[in-house]
């Protein structure tokens, strides 16, 4: 009994070895800073503001409510979690022996015409590989690490659903606003051609006033059909990101110009985002199980030392099987050491090291495109303010234009043409200040994902 238990344990204080490389991260490539400053006073990151607090509209956050709970992607991914850590779990178990209760029996007759029985029963240890040069340690310290990695991944698909759902409500607000204002201006064009019809019915006006205002309320009933299908798609969007139709009980969403998300962000530090943004610590512990994976493939080249044993009972009559003169053991050790294999191990070690070389690179890439995507929003950050004033002025511009070509033209002054570009002209400085405020808010959303915003509550 002491044999079954007491060599599996010092099997295991003789495996300490490894074969395992350390791991030396490579340099981040990216420069110091971000080349922007950040506000004054603003001493904390984006990643330190929870979500709630970056998106402000109440009916936007009910919809990241909705999706984080039902979204189908967010659940696989936390599936696969669970999956990945059995795997571990199954690989991890292979370093300790396999112990079990076994009893039997068998009752047989030979040439002899005699009956024989033979009645067993005990305990067994399977064959069980004493980790010497740290094969195994090696598996199980990959299979961990990409549990790990995993979990980032899961974390990764967070903060993507939320800027996802961000995005898409963004889109929804853009065509609903698009879509009324396509509608009032449809509405004004129309009563502007009845005018024009009884003037011309009055000999007070020509077929091409006519024929111009037609045309007019023609291309605002075709644009408020665009925007009709723009608002049915984003809808449809959105509700496949949150796994489930829109309830009826959304509270009231604020309008583009109301501000529904934060759009001042502090920046932080680029070194911050090796701490904070999941994709990069999923590729780091990507590259932590491809260096332990080069260890288990140099171990392999060593010889291998296994154990099985059992401790039991055995007896021709059941009635003496508990007696003391039953007992039976085994001990067989076994050591196995590779000659010749065809060039796989060396084969499978240079595998795990071009792989290690790929995850190096990998990481590389993933802290590159990090900072890259930081870059992006901090450059829409600095520009989309003054677009957005610029563009206003635009509007109040058109709008002036309109209103003094419609009194020009009332007078008899300005043709029917001017008029009618400066209605057009108008309209579309409108709808462009439309989607630069969308533009605006999406990229301070993107902002708020690369800084490693999204998985504070």
């Amino acid at each position: 009994m002491r044999l079954i238990f007491i060599m599996p344990l010092a099997a295991l204080a003789l495996s300490a070895c490894s074969l395992t490389p350390p791991l030396v991260k490579p340099a981040a490539p990216i420069p110091a800073s971000y080349g922007e400053v950040a506000a004054p006073g603003m001493a904390d990151t984006a990643a330190d503001l929870g979500w709630r607090q970056m998106l402000l509209d109440a009916r936007l956050q009910r919809l990241v409510d909705i999706a984080l709970k039902n979204n189908r992607d967010l659940r696989v991914a936390s599936l696969n979690v669970e999956a990945v850590r059995a795997q571990y779990q199954i690989q991890d178990a292979g370093r300790y022996p396999a112990i079990g209760a076994n009893a039997g029996g068998v009752r047989q007759r030979g040439a002899d015409a005699v009956t024989q029985n033979q009645f067993t029963a005990g305990i067994a240890m399977s064959a069980f590989e004493i980790d010497l040069f740290g094969r195994l340690r090696s598996l199980s310290d990959a299979a961990f690490a990409r549990y790990l990695a995993t979990q980032q991944g899961q974390r990764a698909a967070r903060m993507t659903l939320i800027g996802a759902v961000a995005d898409a409500y963004l889109e929804q607000r853009l065509a609903e606003e698009q879509l009324a204002l396509a509608r009032q201006t449809l509405a004004d064009w129309r009563h502007a051609l009845v005018l024009t019809q009884r003037l011309h019915g009055a000999q007070q006006g020509s077929g091409l006033d006519v024929a111009q205002a037609e045309g007019q309320a023609a291309t605002a009933e075709a644009d408020v059909q665009a925007r009709e299908r723009a608002s049915a798609l984003a809808r449809n969007n959105l509700e496949l990101l949150l796994g489930a139709p829109l309830p009826a009980d959304l509270p009231a969403g604020r309008p583009l110009d109301g501000q529904p998300v934060l759009t001042q962000l502090p920046p932080g530090l680029p070194s911050d985002l090796l701490a904070r943004r999941p994709d990069i610590l999923q590729a780091e512990y990507a590259l932590v199980a491809a260096n332990a994976e080069i260890g288990a493939a140099r171990a392999a080249f060593f010889p291998r030392l296994s154990l099985t044993a059992s401790l039991g009972l055995a007896s021709p009559e059941l009635g003496d099987l508990f007696r003391g003169s039953a007992r039976s053991w085994s001990f067989a050790p076994q050591v196995t050491q590779p000659l010749f294999q065809g060039g796989q191990l060396r084969a499978e070690l240079q595998l795990s090291r071009l792989r290690k070389d790929v995850a190096v690179l990998q990481y590389e890439q993933a802290i590159q495109t990090a900072f890259r995507d930081v870059r992006d929003g901090l450059a829409g950050s600095a520009t989309y303010a003054q677009q957005i004033d610029a563009q206003q002025r635009v509007v109040v511009a058109a709008q002036q234009r309109q209103r003094l070509s419609q009194l020009r033209y009332d007078a008899g002054q300005d043709s029917r043409l001017e008029l009618l570009d400066a209605q057009r002209q108008s309209y579309a400085a409108q709808q462009t200040l439309l989607d630069v405020r969308r533009d605006q808010f999406k990229s301070s959303v993107a902002l708020y994902k690369a800084l490693g915003g999204g998985l504070v509550e």
